[in-house]
């Protein structure tokens, strides 16, 4: 999917919220480990049970999980290792604090909701936007992307002064 461009004016105005330090939004800061993305889905699976948005659980879970490792593998320069082999990587989480309260090239997992709407969006310090890939089929990976537009209504990406937001919008039934 291309940058995001030529948004309806509410959906801009959500992207905009995602990206402030405060606001209408919950965040979570992602730790620079694997099992930060089960911690990540939890997260967000507390936040949509708190807002009465049980419908939404398997495919928010599911699209945060999706989005979480793809900013883990490829934010930073990989510190060892084939690029995305690992999630321990230079210029994540090296950087003087930020508005959010931890470091700009660190991840955040950002959530707003305005009924019936919901906004997910994952922050990261890479400005290189999100790629999707014909899947392989015997490959193990290469199908992120494919299940985030599955399972959302739409997603896309924005560039930001530090890095981009991935952004996925879910509807409540």
């Amino acid at each position: 999917m291309p940058e995001s461009c030529d948004l309806p004016r509410r959906l801009e105005a959500g992207l905009s919220a995602l990206t402030e330090p405060a606001g209408p939004t919950v965040s979570y800061t992602v730790h620079p480990d694997p099992e930060s993305v089960t911690a990540a889905r939890h997260f967000a699976v507390s936040r949509l049970a708190a807002w009465d948005l049980s419908g939404l659980v398997d495919d928010v879970g599911l699209v945060v999980s999706e989005l979480v490792t793809n900013a883990l593998r490829h934010s930073g320069r990989a510190t060892r290792g084939r690029p995305g082999d690992d999630v321990h990587r230079e210029g994540v989480y090296g950087d003087p604090a930020d508005p959010l309260g931890s470091a700009p090239s660190a991840i955040h997992l950002r959530l707003l909701h305005h009924a019936p709407w919901l906004l997910c969006g994952i922050m990261d310090a890479s400005q290189t936007g999100p790629r999707r890939k014909e899947p392989d089929y015997i490959a193990e990976t290469g199908r992120g992307l494919h299940l985030v537009e599955s399972f959302s209504v739409r997603w896309g990406w924005c560039r930001l002064p530090h890095g981009k937001i991935v952004w996925a919008l879910f509807r409540h039934p």
